[in-house]
């Protein structure tokens, strides 16, 4: 099983490597239809919507990209560690901004029925907010 564990994080690592908003249909084959995916602002369960959540988020982004650092596999769990890179216009004035996180993959039937993401939510979005993330920045750094 551990080998099959390893080919599925290395498809999954492969496919997010090469995501881009035209060929999120490729995220289909890597998920199970009763999938639950989680990360710290949502929280849905089943492809359509996880499909549907994917699709918005790319459609405002105006990049996104993933670097995969490290991954973990093991019986039907993987780990994923991973550096995002993205910009949206609203954050940072645009500009491209980087948030290290990972990834919990549990698989079953071949494909990802649990997903979590981890990463902290003030470094990926209130820290480009302009005064917000002054704020934020200055209290990270007397703790």
């Amino acid at each position: 099983m551990a080998d099959q564990s390893g080919a599925l994080t290395a498809k999954f690592v492969d496919t997010y490597n090469q995501l881009t908003k035209h060929n999120l249909i490729e995220l289909e084959a890597l998920y199970h239809a009763d999938v639950t995916f989680e990360d710290p602002a949502h929280k849905m369960v089943g492809w359509p919507n996880l499909h549907d959540y994917f699709t918005r988020l790319f459609r405002t982004v105006n990049e996104c990209q993933f670097e995969v650092h490290d991954t973990l596999s093991a019986q039907n769990i993987a780990y994923i560690q991973w550096t995002m890179t993205f910009s949206h216009p609203r954050i940072a004035g645009g500009k491209p901004r980087s948030v290290r996180g990972c990834s919990r993959l549990e698989y079953k039937d071949q494909r990802v029925i649990y997903h979590r993401d981890y990463f902290d939510m003030g470094e990926m979005v209130y820290e480009g907010v302009p005064i917000l993330g002054s704020v934020i920045r200055r209290i990270k750094v007397s703790m």
